[in-house]
């Protein structure tokens, strides 16, 4: 993953945030899984001035669900053009390194924390949908990374699968908070928990040291009515906005309605954007292709 820009002011918050919620606060409870050592690997191998292509391709070869994941991906529909590929290194070639790089993360994500429980149907499939949302729209917005996006997207809600494994109760919070009209998401978590998934996955993020703008951004992702606020990094505010972007594309290709966040603020994140509806309605049929990827 690559070297993000320093600290800003909102980062700063972020951190002693945190701090406070591990030492004196809620987050004293929740256990976070180590970052997977594969995973810390290939971060080293692609934050180097020049990618060590030769690790990466070590790494992924070393683990052979992992190996084989990647070859299903290369011959999929999206990516497979001609003959099908045989062997890490002519995957790696066909997908090029940052989208070899988003399939092993999400891999060894899916293993570092598994998901089982049946109030998070289809989590990291759908973890893995808006990850490769967010890459498609960082590659039509200047400005933003596709891989910085692209690993956003994938640990936007690892909040609840940690705190699922953490904290007592929270399987009835999550069937509570899906039910309530009355108030947010978060705000049931708060309620029960004094804390809620958006700030449990920035912890995830900053000890699996995922950068700060991430971290920030997976933050702020519920609150939209602080974009465009003043004192946040920008690349903050495009993330957040995109991830807004993407879980919405996600609801249409999933035959459903806007939700309430979409109702309210969606105009502001596609304004942020320098987007309009018509291109919104350009990327729901664009991005079809890489929903149906499995």
């Amino acid at each position: 993953m690559p070297t993000l820009a320093p600290a800003r002011p909102l980062v700063a918050t972020v951190h002693a945030e945190l701090d406070q919620a591990v030492k004196h606060g809620p987050l004293r409870a929740v256990v976070i899984p180590p970052c997977p050592a594969l995973l810390v690997r290939m971060q080293a191998a692609l934050d180097q001035p020049e990618p060590d292509l030769a690790e990466v391709s070590r790494i992924a070869s070393c683990d052979v669900a992992m190996s084989a994941a990647l070859l299903r991906c290369a011959n999929s529909a999206l990516y497979g053009s001609g003959m099908p590929v045989h062997t890490v290194g002519q995957a790696m070639n066909r997908l090029g390194l940052a989208h070899t790089a988003a399939e092993m993360t999400s891999y060894l994500v899916r293993r570092a924390i598994p998901v089982n429980s049946p109030h998070l149907r289809r989590f990291w499939e759908r973890g893995s949908k808006r990850a490769r949302a967010m890459g498609f729209l960082a590659r039509r917005l200047p400005g933003v990374s596709p891989d910085v996006a692209h690993t956003c997207g994938l640990f936007s809600h690892v909040g609840m699968p940690v705190m699922l494994q953490s904290l007592k109760g929270y399987s009835g919070t999550l069937v509570e908070a899906n039910a309530r009209l009355d108030r947010p998401f978060i705000g049931t978590e708060n309620a029960n928990h004094r804390t809620d998934h958006a700030v449990v996955g920035a912890l995830v993020a900053r000890v699996w040291n995922l950068g700060p703008t991430v971290m920030s951004a997976i933050r702020r992702h519920h609150d939209l009515d602080t974009l465009g606020e003043r004192g946040t990094d920008a690349d903050v505010h495009n993330l957040v906005a995109a991830l807004h972007v993407a879980e919405h594309l996600m609801r249409l290709n999933e035959g459903l309605e806007a939700d309430a966040d979409w109702t309210r603020f969606g105009t502001r994140s596609l304004e942020w954007l320098d987007a309009t509806e018509d291109d919104l309605a350009d990327w729901e049929n664009d991005v079809r292709d890489l929903f149906d990827v499995e």
